[in-house]
């Protein structure tokens, strides 16, 4: 089993930065990739940003050029750094991690980007 807990969620200015982290824990040697997902109200859930074990980085087009992924000790913690938001990512976003069997999810960290 991993366990996921996010963490940064905050409401930000449009045009602001925020940083999110996801903290693994439990068989996180079985982790095959992680990364994040959002879901907006009334929305389904889409991914942001994805890392795979040998550092191969998937971004969704509209999240291209202002966000990035960091995986630290693979992959105790992940890191999510978003600049330069706009009111469309208001959302909650969760941390997710695939192994070979199964897929894991956080509790979810609320990001309102607001004026």
């Amino acid at each position: 089993q991993v366990q996921l807990v996010e963490s940064g969620g905050d409401l930000v200015q449009p045009g602001g930065s925020l940083r999110l982290s996801c903290t693994a824990s439990g068989s996180i040697f079985s982790i095959d990739s992680i990364g994040w997902y959002r879901q907006a109200p009334g929305k389904e859930r889409e991914l942001v940003a994805r890392v795979g074990r040998v550092g191969d980085r998937v971004y969704a087009d509209s999240v291209k050029g202002r966000f990035t992924i960091s995986p630290t000790n693979w992959v105790r913690t992940v890191y999510l750094q978003m600049n330069t938001l706009k009111p469309e990512d208001t959302a909650v976003y969760y941390c997710n991690a695939h192994s070979s069997a199964s897929v894991f999810w956080g509790q979810g960290t609320q990001v309102t980007v607001s004026s």
